[in-house]
């Protein structure tokens, strides 16, 4: 079996062996629901040494809730412009056929 040295020598590692994370102090749990969570606990004496590493969650892009709107209509523009392009498709090679009645 070979080391990791000698597999990323042979080329086997591709560039994927190093995981770049975000700095963990860039997180602030104040502000958020974890804070009154903090509170709660530091009323019992204790403290959650894990509270920053779920703060991620409430901040930026992450903060905003989903509606039952963006779940609705998330992918519509998309699927619209695919079914307008296969409709198109279907007319051009396969045109109604007229009849009579």
């Amino acid at each position: 079996m070979r080391s990791s040295r000698q597999h990323r020598a042979m080329g086997g590692d591709h560039g994927h062996g190093k995981v770049h994370l975000p700095d963990y102090r860039q997180w602030k749990v104040e502000g958020t629901p974890l804070e009154f969570t903090q509170q709660r606990l530091a009323r019992r004496g204790l403290k959650d040494p894990w509270g920053r590493n779920e703060a991620w969650r409430y901040m930026g892009a992450f903060s905003k809730p989903v509606t039952f709107k963006d779940v609705l209509l998330r992918g519509f523009r998309y699927g619209f412009a695919a079914f307008v392009v296969a409709l198109g498709v279907e007319y051009a090679l396969f045109p109604p056929k007229k009849s009579e009645h």
